[in-house]
């Protein structure tokens, strides 16, 4: 009996810690936080100056925060200002010292009609002068008047605001602010304030509405919503728990937000309602539209806009009549299973002499030139690759300036490249010559362009390019030193094959800093089934999906992110479309393929020890590869996942999965009591879910979800609870109090939780008491 009291008590060690410890101090060493502190800014975000080609711009390192001004067509950069004199001007304005490496300037920005830099220091004002490297100290912010409810003509004489749900004007030079109430018929759900639901309120709140460059006219979308059910969520940590109503529609429903478009002429006091009622449950622009799929021009005679039917197969290109409300269609395209709406755009040409339109009709996105009538001019670009966006369009050079995916040979093909081209497809150049992914951003004037390039193993560098693509000054490039220096190093890109044994998959490798190519690794795969876009980096970060996986990977793991067919919609229309109708099922089989193949391929991967994580899609996409394949993934940490796309949205839903238009003819009696015929059109749009596959659970899952999520409800995670329950299955849940989609400030705990949890059922190693879960001081 002691012989076998002994040899159950090593069976339990043998299996619960035989596997190896967990790095935890390495894992917290590199954290994207740490990793931020350490290294600081890996990316240039640019304020163009408006009507310039000058901006400027913050960024940190090692010596701190600095502000540079810079010239583009002078080839110039600049600092902004002396940071210690700017430190010894503030010191002695507020009697106390600063430290010029770590200015603490909030808000700091440029104030185009005083050509003055603004900011605030401890809640009072203070201007700066370019070049006179003076300040200025205004008032306090609780003695200035709050103006964030006001949006401007672009000539300033005009304030658009909202109230009680209706839309006001006044002039902003009157000093008596003489309201102008322009409409009436404004509510609750069917509103011009910005925050449809907000009570109806005497206070001026901001508006929906959107001025014309001439500034004689203004424009706003309003959505009825009066009809659509109502969703709610608690909020449980105010002194008494308080419901939080808002409108959602869900697929298949009969009931959804329905469109309106007017245009306002502030001055005449008068107003149009435009004319786009076409298809039952139409949207004008669209959630995923470029600028809104609604576009003004310099004067305010029309607008265009984007209609589409609900499958999301149909696209009508309008042109409105802003005095008359009349509506013009000046093209229409069908695309089938839906037309992709994340690079649907449309450049204006002189006041619509001409325009440029983005369509996928050949398979791969391209741009098109069609006339002022809406005849099809010519094919601008051509090819098997994918047109992005467009930068810039030079009219008077006849040139548009845009990104694509793809082009070129022997280069990953989701790295974005710069290109230009003649209105007529003649002349195209490629305009960012080095292997890497160029994020670009171009100038509000001339044809300059700040590209941040980088791959996931090279540090960014940023430039600003010329129109020909020369790179004309260099602005920062990362330094990784400090981060060598206590033993970082970059994780990697690879490519497997999916299940068909012919489409390249693509995707990233982290590994632990100290690697030894003799052990053996359990694998885990971050995920996100797209189809907007795949999980894996493409640019050089430390924090972010980056910095979660390496840390993730010091535990003792090897860490990758890689996508499936059906995940991105840039590579073409057949890999984007590839998971309509089978929204849940579609990435799992080429997911675990590709980790058989890696495994088959590293030794030091051990492919019986398989985690799998997402978020959100990859929440959902996580649990259903633990469901359906249990003998291949062993642990699934789930968050914030939409488990159960029937009460998911519909923009996300209907569109990916599909919606099916159903008619039929019912009677009914009209006013006059007589018997008529009427055909009704219905919508159905059912789609599996993950509690459907919940009797299949083998190995270990942890579900976590917010219980504030007014984006994917927290009743997606509490409905596959209930199913496990009832199919007597053994598995860990945590509700993150008070927290939205994306967990906010409770993402450091959520990020140990599942260090915890895939180091207890991947490596046997059960110390909760070696992490530190306090969470981080604001």
């Amino acid at each position: 009996m002691k012989r076998l009291f002994s040899l159950f008590i090593l069976l339990i060690i043998g299996t619960s810690y035989a596997f190896g410890q967990a790095n935890f101090e390495a894992a917290e060493r590199f954290t994207g936080e740490k990793m931020e502190k350490l290294i600081g800014d890996t990316f240039v975000w640019p304020r163009w100056i408006e009507d310039t080609d000058t901006f400027w711009y913050p960024f940190e390192n090692a010596e701190g925060t600095n502000w540079y001004f810079v010239d583009a067509a002078r080839g110039s950069q600049r600092e902004l200002f002396d940071r210690d004199e700017l430190a010894a001007q503030l010191s002695e304005t507020f009697n106390r010292p600063f430290n010029s490496k770590d200015l603490d300037l909030n808000d700091f920005d440029y104030d185009t009609d005083k050509e003055r830099f603004t900011f605030h220091v401890d809640s009072i004002n203070f201007t700066f002068n370019l070049n006179g490297d003076r300040l200025v100290k205004g008032d306090s912010l609780s003695e200035e008047k709050e103006e964030d409810w006001a949006t401007y003509s672009p000539d300033s004489t005009w304030i658009a605001f909202a109230k009680n749900h209706d839309l006001y004007v006044m002039r902003a030079d009157d000093e008596d602010s003489t309201e102008i109430q322009l409409t009436d018929d404004g509510e609750l759900w069917f509103s011009y304030q910005a925050d449809d639901s907000d009570t109806t309120s005497n206070e001026r709140l901001r508006s929906r509405a959107n001025w014309f460059e001439d500034s004689e006219k203004l424009w706003v979308k309003r959505q009825d919503k009066r009809k659509v059910d109502e969703l709610w969520v608690i909020n449980s940590l105010g002194k008494r728990p308080e419901l939080e109503t808002y409108k959602y529609p869900m697929p298949g429903e009969e009931d959804i937000y329905v469109d309106e478009i007017k245009v306002f002429d502030p001055a005449a006091e008068t107003s149009v309602t435009l004319d786009t009622d076409k298809w039952e449950d139409q949207s004008l622009g669209g959630v995923y539209f470029n600028d809104g799929g609604i576009w003004e021009t310099q004067k305010s005679d029309y607008l265009y806009i984007l209609r589409r039917d609900r499958t999301w197969s149909k696209i009508d290109v309008l042109k409105a009549n802003t005095t008359s409300g009349d509506v013009e269609v000046l093209w229409s395209e069908e695309s089938k299973p839906y037309f992709n709406t994340r690079y649907a755009q449309l450049g204006i040409i002189n006041e619509g002499e001409e325009f440029i339109w983005w369509s996928e009709r050949t398979g791969w996105g391209q741009l098109y030139r069609y006339d002022s009538d809406g005849n099809l001019k010519n094919a601008v670009t051509s090819g098997y690759y994918t047109v992005g966006d467009i930068a810039k369009i030079d009219t008077s050079a006849k040139t548009i300036y845009f990104t694509a995916y793809g082009r070129e040979d022997g280069q990953n093909p989701y790295f974005e490249n710069l290109y230009s081209v003649r209105f007529d497809g003649s002349r195209l150049r490629h305009l960012t010559p080095e292997d890497a992914n160029h994020n670009i951003n171009a100038s509000e004037e001339g044809n300059y362009f700040v590209d941040n390039y980088s791959r996931v193993d090279m540090p960014t560098k940023t430039v600003v390019r010329n129109g020909n693509g020369e790179a004309i000054l260099e602005l920062q490039q990362v330094d990784m030193t400090a981060a060598e220096d206590i033993g970082w190093s970059a994780p990697e890109e690879f490519t497997v094959k999916a299940a068909d044994g012919a489409t390249d998959l693509y995707g990233v490798i982290w590994k632990p800093f100290d690697f030894d190519p003799e052990k053996d690794y359990p694998i885990i795969s971050y995920v996100y089934p797209g189809p907007q876009t795949e999980p894996f980096p493409t640019s050089f970060s430390v924090t972010g999906s980056t910095g979660r996986n390496q840390s993730l990977a010091q535990l003792g793991f090897v860490v990758v992110a890689f996508g499936q067919r059906g995940g991105s919609p840039i590579r073409s229309k057949y890999y984007h479309n590839f998971g309509y109708g089978d929204m849940r099922d579609y990435p799992l089989a080429d997911n675990k393929y590709g980790i058989e193949q890696l495994a088959s391929r590293h030794s030091f991967i051990d492919q019986d020890k398989v985690g799998i994580f997402g978020h959100s899609g990859g929440g959902f996409m996580s649990t259903a590869a633990l469901l359906t394949y249990p003998d291949f993934y062993d642990v699934a940490v789930s968050s914030a996942g939409n488990h159960d796309n029937n009460i998911y949205n519909i923009w996300w839903s209907e569109v990916h999965n599909g919606v099916k238009e159903k008619r039929k003819t019912v009677k009914e009696m009209n006013e006059d009591s007589v018997e008529v015929e009427k055909e009704e059109i219905t919508f159905d749009a059912p789609i599996e879910s993950n509690a459907e596959l919940a009797g299949n659970l083998k190995g270990h899952l942890l579900l976590v979800h917010g219980d504030m999520d007014n984006n994917v409800h927290p009743a997606n995670t509490i409905r596959l609870a209930d199913a496990l329950i009832k199919a007597g299955k053994r598995f860990d849940m945590m509700i993150l109090p008070g927290r939205r989609h994306g967990f906010g400030p409770y993402n450091p705990y959520f990020q140990r939780m599942m260090w915890h949890y895939f180091a207890e059922h991947l490596l046997g190693d059960y110390r909760p008491d070696v992490i530190d879960f306090n969470l981080p001081e604001d």
